[in-house]
């Protein structure tokens, strides 16, 4: 399915990361199509990430990570998490299309990340959902 954004559509994902992660401490955010294409990417300003060597690497290792699932017997791995010492990177895949990256700090906790990154997904499906 091809997607197309009108600046209502990007206003409204903005928002929604924007209210859901970055002003909850999130350091940068970016929602990419599977293709590694950003469609929004937000930041604390205090970011200095290379994000389209890092959507077009993000997409690459979801594809990974999904065919060694299917290796397994699994259909896919849904999200994915990577913990360093100052950073950490969540992936999690909205809808069969889209995945949201976001890059969070110690001071946020995976739980709780997780449960926003949760209620940001269901907001953005909506918005994706109401353009078809």
């Amino acid at each position: 399915m091809s997607y197309t954004f009108d600046h209502k559509q990007l206003d409204a994902l903005e928002e929604v990361l924007q209210q859901g992660l970055i002003d909850l401490g999130v350091h940068c955010v970016v929602l990419i199509d599977m293709s590694g294409n950003i469609i929004v990417n937000l930041d604390n300003g205090r970011m200095k990430h290379d994000v389209y060597s890092l959507a077009a690497l993000a997409a690459g290792n979801f594809g990974a990570v999904s065919t060694m699932a299917k290796i397994i017997g699994e259909d896919e791995f849904s999200l994915l998490f990577h913990k360093g010492k100052k950073e950490n990177i969540h992936f999690s895949k909205v809808m069969k299309d889209f995945l949201l990256v976001t890059i969070f700090g110690k001071d946020v906790s995976l739980g709780f990340l997780r449960l926003k990154v949760t209620e940001a997904v269901e907001e953005i499906k909506k918005i994706l959902q109401s353009q078809q």
